[in-house]
């Protein structure tokens, strides 16, 4: 049996319910003002597999729950980050696919971003389902608010389910590594794991690189709260500057202009059972493509904010 991120089955129009209450009135009345024709319009040609009679899927997400925060995440990534992207016409409109992409910025908003751009910028609209590791279920609202949005647990039995359903799958193989990076190694990739490919030839799912330029100036982190982290168990409790004052842990992310670059699908052959060495030069190949992309952003990129 597949490990599921643990969910409670509230009804659909409870989705955002694990909120306080004045927090919750607030954000549905925000995004209520946000909505738009063109997002609703959009939600609508959404596709929505293996639903039950409560409307969940049996990882937990739930399209109530997407048409209720949407609004805000459009506004997030076409007003505050104004993101740019380039190349999302090469992602297949239908079938599985996998988006592997660089991960950075302490938190992970990139994950937002890209799942935003599938689904407002792309000929068509896609829900991607994201991998999410595996300390985030023990985090109170955050297990809850991915699940729901249709993120799960990064188990390879799980994304091995998503893509026999032909769905697309979001991995960033830098897994924590990549958010707790210093800044003195802003866009340089750190060590790939080898299951995204593992998978995708198993499954014979083609791979799209994208190169994510923003995240790692969305904060200023000036450290790291390891016994706080240690306690929490959690990689890092990160240490971010607001004005003069350090504060931990979830700030709002500086207005830094989001750039996505996706790279042409790779497909790759072998079997499963490739020793490392064999599925270690594939990995290298999408790291290298992803690197590229990474440089052409850069090298397009005149400055941070704009």
């Amino acid at each position: 049996m597949p490990n599921l991120v643990p969910i409670k089955q509230e009804q659909p129009k409870r989705a955002l319910s694990t909120l306080p209450g004045p927090i919750q009135t607030g954000f549905a009345k925000l995004s209520e003002r946000l909505r738009d024709p063109e997002l609703d319009a959009r939600l609508m040609r959404l596709e929505h597999k293996n639903l039950n009679e409560l409307g969940y899927d049996p990882f937990g997400y739930h399209p109530d729950f997407v048409r209720q925060v949407a609004p805000l995440a459009k506004w997030v990534h076409r007003r505050y980050f104004r993101t740019e992207v380039f190349g999302i016409e090469k992602v297949p409109q239908s079938g599985r696919v996998l988006l592997i992409a660089n991960h950075s910025g302490q938190l992970p908003v990139d994950a937002v971003v890209l799942a935003m751009s599938m689904l407002i910028d792309a000929p068509e609209p896609r829900l991607v389902r994201g991998m999410v590791e595996r300390f985030v279920p023990k985090l109170p609202w955050a297990s809850i608010f991915m699940a729901r949005g249709g993120q799960i647990l990064g188990d390879p039995e799980n994304c091995r389910r998503l893509l026999e359903d032909e769905e697309a799958v979001m991995v960033f193989p830098e897994g924590a590594r990549g958010i707790s990076k210093p800044p003195s190694q802003a866009y340089k990739l750190t060590e790939f794991g080898y299951g995204f490919m593992r998978l995708a030839i198993e499954t014979n799912t083609p791979i799209v690189p994208v190169g994510i330029i923003g995240a790692e100036e969305q904060y200023v982190r000036i450290g790291n709260i390891k016994p706080m982290a240690k306690k929490m168990k959690i990689p890092a409790v990160p240490l971010f500057l607001l004005g003069w004052a350090p504060v931990p842990g979830g700030l709002l992310p500086l207005p830094v202009k989001y750039r996505l670059h996706f790279g042409d699908p790779l497909v790759f052959d072998g079997s499963v059972d490739d020793d490392d060495a064999i599925v270690g030069r594939k990995v290298k190949a999408v790291k290298t493509a992803i690197n590229g992309l990474i440089q052409q952003g850069l090298d397009q990129r005149q400055a941070v904010f704009w």
